[in-house]
C-alpha cells in the first residue's frame, strides 16, 4: 500500500479532519499531490497532505486556488494529558516535516492556532502572520446576534424585510463573475478559472461539504452569493460577492448570517469567517463579533529566479 493509499483509507475512516485536508479536496484543487504519515506504533498520530507544483522548472510548495489552509493535523491520544500535548504535537510534525519535500519555494498557509513556529524556523521556514475571525456557535443565537456591531444588527434586521436567502448551486457562474468583476475593480487578479470553481463545488456537493447560498430582492434580482463549504467541527466562508449592479448593499450581511445560523443548526462549533487583511474587509468581518484567530503562511525562497520574477 502506498503512502497516499493509506491516506485515503484514513479519510474514508476519519470524520474529523479539517475540511481541506481531505483527499476528496486535494483531488479537486491540486493536479498532483502526496502526503505524509507518521505513526506511534500502530496508530497514525499525523498527517500532511501537500501539493506537488512546478513553475519554471521551480520545484514549489503553495497553498492550491480556493483553498484557505492546508499544513499538518495530528491526531491527539484520547488520553493524553494537557501538559503533553505540545510535546505530542511537536514531535509528530517534525516527524512529517522529515517526510516532506524540500523545494526551493514555500508559500503554504496553516491552520489556524497551529503555533509550532520555532520548529519552523528550524526547518528554514519563515512564518508570516494573517488573521482570520471565528465566530464561536456553542453560544445560543439570541447571544450570537447580541454580540454583532448595532450597525450590523440594523443592516440584518433591515434585510430581513427586504431580501430572501435560497440555496441555487445553478448561480455559481454569478458568483465566479461577480468576484471577478469586485478583484478587477480592486486592481486584483481571479487566480482560478470557473473550471476550477465548479469542479470543488461539485466534490462538495457530492460530499455533503458545501452550499451556494443566494440572496435575492423583492424583485427576484440576485443581491449577492456566498459558497459556504464545512466539515465536522467547522463551517468557513470560502468566498462570495455582490452584484456590482445590485441594489442592496445589505446582501452580504444577511448571507453571513445565514451561514453561521445553518453551521449551528449543523451541529459545527466554529464559524470561520476566514478573515482578510484588507482593512475594509477586516471591519466588515470584526463586526461580526467574532474571535481574532492568527495563522501562518510558512515561506522559503531558495531560487534566484524565483525572487526576480516575485521582485526579490
Amino acid at each position: 500500500m502506498t503512502t497516499r493509499e493509506l491516506y485515503r483509507a484514513i479519510c474514508r475512516e476519519e470524520t474529523d479532519l479539517p475540511l481541506f485536508l481531505y483527499d476528496w479536496w486535494m483531488d479537486a484543487v491540486c493536479e498532483q499531490w502526496d502526503v505524509a504519515v507518521t505513526m506511534k506504533g500502530q496508530q497514525v498520530s499525523g498527517v500532511w497532505p501537500y501539493p506537488i507544483q512546478q513553475r519554471l522548472f521551480i520545484p514549489m510548495i503553495r497553498t492550491p486556488k480556493l483553498t484557505p489552509y492546508l499544513g499538518p493535523h495530528v491526531f491527539f491520544p484520547d488520553d493524553i494529558r494537557e501538559s503533553n500535548r505540545d510535546r505530542f504535537e511537536h514531535d509528530t510534525i517534525n516527524d512529517l516535516l522529515n517526510q516532506l519535500p524540500d523545494p526551493d519555494v514555500w508559500a503554504l498557509a496553516m491552520q489556524p492556532g497551529l503555533k509550532q513556529v520555532g520548529l519552523f524556523r528550524f526547518f528554514d521556514l519563515r512564518a508570516e502572520v494573517r488573521q482570520t475571525f471565528l465566530i464561536d456557535l456553542s453560544q445560543q443565537e439570541g447571544e450570537l446576534f447580541s454580540n454583532m456591531s448595532e450597525s450590523l444588527r440594523r443592516n440584518i434586521r433591515a434585510a430581513e424585510e427586504e431580501i430572501t436567502v435560497t440555496a441555487e448551486p445553478d448561480a455559481l457562474r454569478l458568483l465566479h463573475n461577480y468576484q471577478k468583476i469586485t478583484l478587477e475593480d480592486k486592481g486584483r487578479l481571479q487566480h482560478h478559472s470557473f473550471e476550477d470553481l465548479k469542479r470543488l463545488f461539485d466534490a462538495c456537493i457530492r460530499h455533503d461539504s458545501g452550499v451556494l447560498w443566494v440572496a435575492k430582492s423583492g424583485n427576484g434580482q440576485i443581491q449577492g452569493l456566498i459558497l459556504h463549504v464545512w466539515d465536522r467541527e467547522r463551517g468557513y466562508y470560502l468566498m462570495g460577492a455582490r452584484n456590482p449592479s445590485g441594489e442592496s448593499y445589505r446582501a452580504m450581511s444577511a448571507l453571513l448570517w445565514h451561514a453561521a445560523r445553518e453551521s449551528k443548526k449543523r451541529g459545527h462549533k466554529i464559524f470561520d469567517l476566514e478573515g482578510s487583511m484588507d482593512p475594509g474587509v477586516e471591519r466588515f468581518f470584526r463586526n461580526f463579533g467574532g474571535r481574532r484567530e492568527l495563522y501562518m503562511i510558512l515561506h522559503k525562497n531558495r531560487s534566484l529566479m524565483w525572487k526576480i520574477l516575485r521582485g526579490m
